[in-house]
């Protein structure tokens, strides 16, 4: 009898974290927890799994030494099933939650360079000018680690869309326009983020909303702020979060 229990937690289990995955993937939400690259793999796996769960039944489970467990274990048991099952319905139920400023500071904007998308200084001098309003926040991130030299951004408009970080030195005039950059899931999530000189800024706007800024970088005009390069904006707007909020 209790094998048969047993059995069963490990099934409504499997199931509950498959229909979970396949779930997030079909609303294009796995995305929030894991790289792009990986989405289809993991639904194969996903569906690989249902199918040892169908075969499992072909088996019929041995029952005649089955000694039932202690009452703890069994408790314990019990527990964890209906604590692990309710966490997979919640995957399904509670939309997932993009990281948010709270992860950036933890984590530090532009502490690492990161991303197979980073842009090089010397390739991006000889880029033509049209090419630099299609930069993300992670190329401006990446040529900002590489140079402080204000004459490099001279003509070179920016057009950066993200949601706002303060800046910990100056948070009244100037703020990050941030993204994560991930590698293979949410869990090495990086964060990048371009300094956005705009005084005042929080008359406007709060921390974690998005925005799309357009303007030129010069040297930074705040006095406290760490950040010699800034961008000045001529056109800062919200927006909705995208879809895809995640760089690679």
């Amino acid at each position: 009898m209790w094998r048969s229990v047993r059995r069963w937690q490990g099934v409504v289990l499997v199931v509950a974290a498959l229909v979970s995955t396949v779930w997030l993937a079909v609303t294009n939400q796995l995305i929030l927890y894991i790289h792009p690259r990986y989405v289809v793999f993991t639904v194969i796996m996903a569906a690989l799994g249902l199918v040892l769960v169908v075969a499992s039944f072909a088996s019929k489970p041995d029952d005649d030494h089955d000694e039932p467990p202690k009452r703890w274990r069994a408790v314990l048991s019990v527990a964890a099933t209906v604590l692990t099952f309710v966490v997979a319905v919640g995957l399904v139920v509670v939309p997932p939650a993009m990281l948010t400023t709270a992860t950036a500071n933890q984590r530090v904007i532009n502490s690492t360079g990161v991303g197979s998308g980073a842009q090089n200084a010397s390739s991006a001098a000889s880029a033509p000018s049209g090419t630099f309003t299609k930069f993300t926040v992670l190329d401006w991130s990446s040529l900002l680690r590489q140079t402080s030299d204000a004459s490099f951004y001279s003509d070179k408009a920016a057009d950066v869309t993200g949601f706002i970080t303060a800046d910990k030195s100056d948070a009244d005039n100037v703020f990050y326009v941030s993204r994560f950059v991930i590698t293979c899931c949410a869990v090495d999530a990086q964060p990048v983020g371009v300094p956005v000189y705009l005084p005042n800024w929080k008359a406007s706007f709060s921390p974690d909303e998005w925005v799309r800024v357009k303007g030129a970088f010069g040297t930074n005009p705040s006095r406290t702020s760490q950040q010699p390069i800034a961008l000045v904006p001529t056109g800062t707007t919200k927006v909705d979060q995208p879809s895809e909020p995640y760089l690679y």
